[in-house]
């Protein structure tokens, strides 16, 4: 949708310039330009990443942006914008195919399909969003987020959200996971609809909860070892305990503990059955605070008599 809007803006009748007559360069309108749009230098707006948020024109001290009838002035001949082009064609197979970013083959496959499917009872809004409602209300689908996530986990909705919320961002964690370290889309949205959270504060909000189906899971199906889920959880939510089974193998199975569950998707993600998820996150309409993981100290005895101890 960013892209497409980018073409018609090309042709759009208003455009954001600068006056350079008006302009002295202090740099403020560059500052909070989050599309990075704007050269202060040149004096120049970049209208194909312009969103129209305005933010520059809020701190302007001397008035200097203005809206430009671009039909009195002449344009200079441009070339195509083929790396566009070939988003918006990706974008389009995306759309067709409806089914979000394909999965890496992983090593463990299941002998047959997964039947049994997840039932989510609300969709997950990104973490700043604090709420579905405020997220729908808010955010513009302008998609510097979904450009700026670098796990891919942003993209965009169909009728996740509804029909009012087609193509604003939703949390796909097919594609990827979100890393809770990461801020980028806070830093970027220029709408309030993500605001800004801490490392710190980002780490304990509960976007959702894990759930866990044990009859699509491997090892209930397949008698064997995974534990895919376990392994990605930041915060060791799921946690592995003995699976009395039939075959008699040392097998352990995901247990949940949703109160330290941030809804990241990292288990999710992980999890490789098809087509129905073993593991899965249901959002919470209103985010909501998870708690702080326990750390396990390991004490080792060493003997230091030895010659090398460690």
């Amino acid at each position: 949708m960013g892209a497409l809007l980018g073409l018609l803006s090309k042709i759009s009748f208003l455009q954001v310039s600068i006056d350079p007559g008006v302009c002295k360069g202090c740099k403020l309108c560059e500052g909070v330009c989050k599309a990075g749009c704007i050269d202060r230098r040149k004096k120049t707006v970049d209208i194909s990443r312009c969103v129209g948020c305005t933010n520059c024109f809020a701190v302007c001290p001397r008035e200097g942006l203005r809206f430009e009838n671009r039909w009195e002035r002449r344009i200079s001949a441009a070339q195509p914008d083929l790396e566009r082009r070939d988003f918006i064609l990706n974008s389009g197979i995306y759309l067709l195919g409806l089914a979000g970013v394909a999965e890496q083959t992983k090593k463990i496959i299941q002998s047959k399909p997964t039947t049994i499917p997840v039932r989510v009872t609300s969709q997950v809004s990104p973490p700043g969003s604090g709420s579905i409602e405020h997220f729908t209300d808010t955010c513009t689908a302008c998609h510097l987020c979904v450009s700026a996530c670098p796990s891919r986990v942003l993209v965009p909705s169909f009728l996740e959200f509804g029909f009012h919320g087609i193509m604003q961002p939703r949390m796909n964690f097919h594609a990827g996971h979100c890393n809770s370290e990461c801020t980028i889309c806070m830093n970027v949205c220029p709408s309030g609809a993500i605001l800004p959270l801490t490392v710190e504060n980002k780490k304990l909000t509960q976007l959702g909860v894990a759930k866990f189906i044990k009859e699509n899971c491997v090892v209930y199906t397949d008698n064997t070892d995974c534990g895919a889920c376990s392994e990605h959880c930041p915060t060791k939510a799921v946690d592995m305990v003995p699976y009395p089974n039939p075959v008699n193998k040392k097998l352990k199975v995901p247990e949940m503990k949703p109160e330290y569950c941030i809804g990241c998707g990292g288990c999710e993600h992980a999890c490789p059955t098809k087509p129905c998820k073993a593991i899965y996150v249901d959002g919470n309409p209103v985010h909501k605070l998870a708690k702080k993981p326990v750390v396990k100290k390991v004490e080792e005895k060493v003997d230091y008599k030895e010659d090398f101890p460690f």
